[in-house]
């Protein structure tokens, strides 16, 4: 994780370092607290200036500043990690290596070559000094951040940066997110016109696919032209290039029938019922297993030597945890919470982050015996007492929302599993006021320009869950706790691409099968701009990296590659219909109630949704976002 930042000022002899903003300087070396470095370049003959800033979170390999320059003089800013496709050591450093392969490169198509070829999160911003190109774009699922500004008052700059400034911003000079639509090039010295920014354009494309290049993506240049300035363009490159994308095609085929199980109780469901067929089990099991590796890719390669003093022949265990995980209990973060076992050395504690928000007295009513019956799996589990490891009974406070019921439950299932490991379950109880005074401070900037009452919702929950400032209740003691883990693993892309989302269900009444693999075809496409970016930035405001199991190339083309029906049946009842398949594997994995808990969404599981204004619908412009931006 990197805070990376350039600014292009066509204009001669203009410096780019002393209109870096205060703020977004402190917000970036949050992002990269380990070291900070900022370059210039200032080309007279051709009008134009060149700022970089670079602010490394250090990873695995050595230290090395941002920005790194090779022999040539050219620059590479990077935010992400290799987890594939280029082959890295456990003891190399990614930078280092993709700015030598960038280095080697000839010409355009190698330069795609290289961005086609990477598995793993990505966000760049290289300047080749010979050709005075800037080139620039996040990976395909835009798991990293990458805002873009545009002005042209005095001079024409743009901005290119993982997080904003938090100071308001003029209407005619928004920040955006750089679209995920493949990379993106400025040829400085053809800008002869100060007033005027032309952007080439190499979109992604699938390699088993022939497109007829003009439609490719139209609906994304489209966007371009909708949300750029007019003194802007974007245009596909002249020479019909585009990088290959990561993943497969979705496999669109349709069942030939459908039994209605939909009325079922949940009782009357099983999952290991669906077990007992062979080919769904050889299925599970490889799920399981390209699912574990992509878990071992991100928690394996970390550096855990540093804080252990060396025995005589042997290592003597640090006591701190370098995983964490954004931890509800349900079928997703327990799923990784199962997998990570298995690849962290046992000696090592794992981190579960679990926050919870305050409820007010009027609202912690106790569940209606009506709604009661409508989930008999949440109606065990929603009273108003709650059993404690040692078997007493402790009254249910304002912080025993669905979420810290749900994770104290799956603490008890994974300490079954592996009773050695020491599972830290963290507390993270806030506050109304906390909330209101990290949103007006932090939190409000980081989640533009995303803007909706759901942005505000999960961008403030995930920041808080991520702090991981809070109580460790895990082993039958109250203690206060502050998680160091730098890598969060979060189980964002498995509702995504398993119909675990309950527009879902409603995509499948109306529509069926068809209009479910319809939508599930959109999310992968619009979870950049619904999700990611946003968790990115809130994430790594902490100094810590965002990681994300389900969303690695491979699972990716495995499920891509199933049909609809082998990975959910909406015509089974809730919890058990929707993410069928990874429901499966938590039974293989040996997990129990939580592999038939319903899907709650953070927003709900957490409570943060009932703090303040329940009459507001989700896509709703937030004012709370907008009053904070301009009380800054």
């Amino acid at each position: 994780m990197c805070g990376i930042c350039c600014m292009l000022i066509l204009a001669p002899q203009k410096d780019g370092s002393d209109v870096l903003a205060k703020d977004m300087l402190e917000s970036l070396q949050r992002r990269g607290p380990n070291h900070s470095q900022h370059l210039s370049r200032e080309v007279p003959e051709l009008g134009y200036n060149v700022f970089f800033s670079g602010h490394v979170l250090h990873m695995r390999g050595c230290l090395n500043p941002q920005p790194m320059q090779d022999a040539q003089g050219n620059l590479l800013l990077w935010n992400g990690e290799v987890f594939g496709g280029i082959k890295i050591g456990p003891e190399g450093n990614d930078t280092q290596i993709i700015l030598q392969q960038l280095s080697s490169c000839k010409n355009e198509e190698s330069i795609l070559s290289v961005f086609s070829s990477i598995q793993g999160p990505w966000a760049f911003i290289y300047y080749q000094l010979s050709s005075h190109c800037l080139w620039f774009g996040r990976d395909f699922f835009g798991r990293r951040s990458l805002l873009w500004q545009f002005k042209n008052v005095e001079n024409l700059c743009l901005t290119l940066t993982s997080v904003s400034t938090s100071v308001p911003q003029c209407a005619n000079v928004p920040w955006k997110e750089v679209p995920t639509c493949g990379l993106y090039k400025i040829d400085i010295q053809k800008q002869t016109n100060a007033k005027l920014l032309a952007i080439s354009w190499y979109p992604w494309k699938h390699g088993r696919i022939e497109y007829e290049f003009k439609t490719l993506h139209l609906g994304d240049k489209e966007q371009f032209t909708e949300k750029l300035p007019n003194f802007v363009s974007v245009f596909l490159n002249e020479s019909k290039l585009f990088l290959t994308a990561p993943i497969i095609p979705m496999n669109c085929s349709m069942p030939e029938s459908c039994t209605d199980t939909a009325n079922c109780e949940p009782s009357s469901v099983n999952i290991e019922i669906f077990l007992s067929n062979e080919h769904k089990k050889q299925l599970v099991h490889k799920f399981i297993n390209v699912l574990s590796e992509s878990v071992r890719r991100r928690v394996l390669f970390l550096p855990r030597s540093e804080n252990r003093p060396i025995c005589s022949d042997q290592f003597t265990v640090s006591d701190e945890a370098k995983v964490a995980i954004l931890f509800s209990g349900g079928v997703d973060s327990m799923v990784l919470s199962a997998l990570a076992d298995h690849h962290i050395p046992p000696d090592e504690p794992i981190d579960l982050l679990n926050v919870a928000f305050k409820q007010q007295e009027q609202k912690r009513q106790k569940t209606s015996t009506k709604q009661k019956k409508k989930s008999n799996v949440f109606s065990t589990l929603e009273e108003e007492t709650l059993e404690c490891d040692n078997g007493s009974v402790k009254k249910a406070t304002a912080f025993n929302v669905p979420d810290r019921i749900t994770g104290l439950s799956g603490l008890k299932e994974l300490q079954i599993i592996n009773p050695a490991r020491r599972w830290n379950f963290i507390e993270i109880n806030i506050t109304l006021e906390e909330l209101k005074e990290m949103r007006r401070q932090r939190i409000s900037h980081l989640v533009h320009p995303l803007d909706t009452v759901l942005d505000d919702s999960i961008g403030c929950a995930v920041w808080f869950a991520a702090r991981g400032i809070g109580t460790n209740t895990s082993n039958g003691e109250t203690q206060p706790y502050i998680s160091t883990a730098k890598v969060v693993l979060t189980g964002v892309g498995a509702d995504e691409q398993l119909a675990g989302y309950s527009r879902h269900r409603v995509c499948y009444k109306a529509s069926g099968c068809e209009g479910l693999v319809k939508e599930l075809g959109l999310e992968l496409g619009r979870i950049s701009s619904r999700n990611l970016g946003r968790d990115d930035r809130v994430i790594g405001d902490h100094g810590k990296e965002a990681r994300f199991p389900f969303l690695d190339e491979e699972v990716v083309c495995f499920l891509n590659a199933l049909p609809v029906w082998e990975k959910a049946d909406l015509t089974l009842p809730r919890g058990t219909g929707e993410k069928l398949l990874l429901r499966m594997a938590a039974k293989e994995l040996g997990l129990t109630a939580s592999a038939v808990l319903p899907k709650r969404a953070m927003q709900f599981g957490s409570r943060i949704a009932k703090m303040e204004n329940n009459k507001e619908k989700a896509s709703d412009k937030c004012n709370r976002l907008q009053q904070n931006s301009a009380l800054q």
